[in-house]
């Protein structure tokens, strides 16, 4: 019997002793799996890592496979089954890896002893040098506790390490900036400030990921005020700069002066309630919020917005949407005003579907898929490190979403994050406020 085109990459472990794999490979082949391409991962004194592909039917017959292979025993163990996005993750995306080769004795003690005792005498002389003479400058910290780990929530921070790797490589291909993830046990303000204020010495900068509402408002305002580094949460300033100049573009493609608008936005969470704020310190006519949180609202009306009593009421009250709350298809069709901007950024499902939305009368609508953090964060961190800032500040966001509308194309919400343009403007725009502050 053929097998079909369903297939899996298993991760088996067997001794380190001849025909152990010929055994799995006749498990596999007795049970009618195709065996596809084999990478041996880990070669150990005991035993052998390999990563094998797996054709068959479909999920039932690949798990008898699986149990056909650990009934094998003496040792022979299936550690994972994986997919392709599985498999792209293996050994994790990132390693830190050496700048310079050591090819000779004399590599050696410049690098290493005798020559680096001179670098550290430099630095303990005047600590500024190590700017200069080490990697801290081009450093920085992806610091999560894992409560708020894309939409799957409070899931720990060892399972939100993917993305804080995934953070690092965007660190890196966008803005040549080492990411280093920093997974803390920890929740309460107090441990994760000070666990942060005693390792910030190594690093240029600290970058804030997946910290859950409310906490993530007190660590950020702490770190802010107590290191003299840039420190920055992504999921409130990186987003709200992506999502301002997401509305700077859609009101230049509708032709409405934001200046002169109210703004909606739905769900006062982390990212809603820094959206907010990025869009008065632009300066729009007002903002109106809602949230079932009474806390959150509290906060919105302690920056300066106004807290309307319902959903009908900032829909009919508001000349642009922005929605953060994660509820799919919360806005309905007969809740668009005609004429209206609606940006409704919850993934993987819109509070009202771009499509619906222009339907009932919106005169520019789209969803999140575009509005990806990716646009902000890599540069606002290059320009804050090549400017030795020791902040982040409103006047430098408000370049980067200046910076990344001017790198829209006409017709475009947002330029492709793939462009190194835009990350190279966003850098630049920042840099260039931090150095005349």
């Amino acid at each position: 019997m053929e097998t079909g085109e369903f297939m899996r990459n298993l991760i088996i472990e067997t001794p380190s002793l001849p025909g152990n794999f010929a055994k799995v490979a006749l498990a596999i082949g007795t049970l009618e799996g195709d065996i596809g391409d084999i990478q041996t991962i880990k070669i150990g004194t005991l035993s052998t890592i390999r990563d094998v592909a797996i054709h068959c039917r479909n999920e039932e017959h690949l798990h008898t496979i699986v149990k056909a292979v650990n009934d094998i025993g003496n040792g022979i163990v299936v550690h994972a089954v994986t997919d392709d996005v599985l498999q792209a993750h293996e050994g994790g995306k990132i390693h830190m890896k050496s700048r310079m080769e050591i090819r000779s004795l004399g590599d050696l003690r410049r690098v290493y002893t005798p020559g680096v005792a001179n670098v550290c005498e430099v630095i303990k002389e005047d600590p500024e040098q190590a700017n200069y003479f080490t990697g801290i400058s081009n450093t920085v910290a992806i610091v999560t506790d894992g409560t708020a780990i894309l939409g799957l929530g409070d899931i720990g921070p060892v399972a939100g390490m993917p993305v804080m790797e995934g953070k690092a490589v965007l660190l890196d291909q966008f803005a040549g900036i080492s990411g280093v993830p920093i997974l803390l046990g920890t929740s309460d303000p107090d441990e994760v400030v000070n666990t942060v204020k005693n390792i910030y010495q190594g690093f240029g900068g600290i970058l804030l990921e997946d910290i859950g509402s409310p906490h993530c408002f007190e660590i950020e305002r702490r770190l802010k005020e107590e290191l003299p580094i840039p420190v920055m949460h992504d999921d409130q300033h990186g987003t709200a700069v992506v999502t301002l100049a997401s509305v700077i573009s859609a009101c230049r493609e509708a032709g409405v002066k934001l200046s002169d608008s109210t703004v909606g936005q739905i769900g006062l969470g982390a990212a809603g309630l820094a959206i907010s704020r990025m869009l008065m310190e632009y300066g729009v006519k007002e903002v109106r919020g809602i949230d079932r949180n009474e806390d959150a609202c509290e906060r919105l009306k302690e920056h300066g917005g106004t807290v309307a009593g319902s959903l009908e009421e900032v829909m009919s009250s508001s000349d642009i949407i922005v929605a953060t709350t994660g509820v799919a298809d919360l806005i309905k069709p007969e809740m668009v005003r005609k004429g209206q901007i609606i940006l409704a950024l919850s993934n993987p499902n819109a509070e009202i579907k771009p499509d619906v939305a222009l339907k009932a009368g919106a005169a520019f609508a789209a969803d999140g898929r575009l509005v990806n953090n990716v646009l902000g964060f890599p540069g606002i961190f290059r320009g804050a490190l090549n400017a030795n800032a020791k902040e982040i500040t409103y006047p430098m966001l408000l370049a980067a979403a200046i910076a990344i509308v001017e790198s829209t194309k006409s017709g475009d919400l947002v330029p492709h994050p793939l462009d190194p343009t835009v990350h190279e403007n966003v850098a630049a725009a920042v840099e260039r406020v931090a150095s005349n502050k």
